[in-house]
């Protein structure tokens, strides 16, 4: 084995910053999960106000169950997959693989996705305003 074939000892500050971006997208999932469980019962809270004595509402509380279940699904998506991206970042690392990042970014896909269900929810806010 040649000099310049040897293999360099690992730094282990890479696998600690993998462990932290990984800490961080699991975060940003659970952030997710408890928001959307924040606006799936917020229909209950619209339901109540309706069966108030005196008030009418024109919000569907349905609407915001459907919005909350899926801002819990993004949160479980986004764990699954910076989950799978750790793994292949771990896999490319014991191989000694250099770093390539992938084709796509999982925080734009994330931002995007947040972008579009907060545009539903300023629609849905604005074209049925609370009594």
């Amino acid at each position: 084995m040649k000099p310049s074939e040897q293999v360099q000892p690992e730094d282990p500050r890479v696998r600690f910053a993998g462990e932290r971006t990984l800490l961080a997208w699991i975060r940003t999932g659970l952030a997710m999960m408890g928001f959307g469980f924040v606006i799936a019962r917020f229909g209950l809270l619209l339901r109540e106000m309706t069966n108030a004595p005196a008030t009418e509402s024109s919000h569907s509380p349905i609407l915001s169950l459907w919005i909350g279940a899926g801002m819990i699904l993004l949160g479980i998506a986004v764990n699954i997959m910076a989950a799978v991206e750790h793994v292949r970042f771990l896999r490319r690392l014991k191989t000694g693989d250099p770093y390539q990042p992938p084709n796509w970014s999982l925080a734009v896909l994330a931002a995007v996705v947040l972008a579009v269900i907060g545009i539903g929810m300023v629609i849905y806010l604005v074209v049925l305003p609370l009594p």
